[in-house]
């Protein structure tokens, strides 16, 4: 019963992991409403590139410190389970 249990674990583990690094290649072209039509305006594409560039990364923080603490608990789990 516990080897059914970890393989079920560890196969969901294996596809949220594929789900977050499937995500994290797409590219992405974030920006609020107000801010590209401020940025287009003015015809600057680099800052509107640098504010695109900012917007991402700000997004990516929380999920790899979610994908940290997941592991950091599935860690545990394994270690107690041993």
């Amino acid at each position: 019963m516990q080897n059914k249990v970890n393989n079920k674990s560890k196969k969901t583990i294996i596809y949220l992991m594929f789900l977050l690094l499937s995500l994290s290649s797409v590219s992405v072209n974030a920006q609020c409403a107000m801010c590209r039509a401020a940025l287009t305006s003015e015809g600057d594409t680099v800052k509107a590139e640098a504010i695109n560039d900012g917007i991402v990364y700000l997004m990516v923080i929380p999920y790899i410190l979610v994908a940290g603490i997941g592991f950091a608990v599935y860690r545990m789990k394994k270690n107690k389970a041993s």
